[in-house]
């Protein structure tokens, strides 16, 4: 009898329903997230890797179907890197990340986020190039990545990005010209002034956008 009782246990659990799945893979995103920033206001308390459901953290909003859809810690004064682990938040929409002390390159992960709509983060310390995966994000309306220390050309793979609305990536060291195609034709100078190192739009006739600019 003892054994069937051990049996019919070992069943139930096996047939447990596995809702939490995509809760967990999201959890553990955001944890990571966690683990690599420092948060001296300890606006991430509530990010316990304990609960299963991220969406009962501050900060973080989720669907109906318990997907994380915004983060939202803009002005929150951490500091430390991006993860690549945030790629693997499959229906995220707002990633706001503004105005923090955050540095390092942006993860070419990103990319994955394909309901993107919303990039937000301008005003830190990031450096690298902008990643071309970031012309994968079909839905993106917004990519705001003014006022940190992003180098190299503009991919020119961003041009494809038809949906983009406000686009600015002033006040960085990128280099050479700007593509003015797709897309990127609405947008004025004004989207990519104080790159001390950019000489101007590709379609001026004379810079090719391949070997334009200086970017030794």
């Amino acid at each position: 009898m003892a054994i069937l009782a051990i049996l019919a246990a070992v069943l139930a659990l096996s047939s447990w329903p596995l809702v939490p799945t995509n809760a967990n893979v999201e959890g553990d995103a955001l944890y990571a997230l966690r683990r690599a920033v420092k948060d001296p206001n300890n606006v991430l308390e509530s990010w316990d890797p304990t609960l299963v459901d991220p969406c009962t953290w501050f900060h973080v909003t989720c669907d109906n179907d318990g997907r994380v859809t915004r983060l939202d810690l803009g002005n929150a004064n951490i500091s430390g890197s991006l993860v690549g682990e945030l790629g693997k938040l499959e229906r995220l929409q707002y990633l706001e990340l503004y105005m923090n002390a955050l540095m390092g390159p942006i993860p070419k992960e990103l990319g994955g986020l394909k309901s993107l709509v919303s990039l937000d983060l301008y005003h830190n310390n990031l450096s690298g190039s902008i990643p071309s995966s970031l012309s994968n994000l079909s839905n993106l309306k917004f990519l705001r990545l003014n006022g940190n220390r992003l180098s190299g050309k503009i991919p020119r793979q961003l041009t494809k990005l038809g949906n983009l609305k406000i686009l600015d990536v002033s006040n960085n060291d990128l280099c050479g010209t700007f593509p003015t195609q797709g897309s990127f034709a609405k947008f004025s100078e004004e989207s990519f002034k104080n790159n001390p190192r950019l000489e101007g739009p590709e379609l001026m006739g004379f810079v090719r956008y391949d070997i334009g600019g200086s970017c030794n």
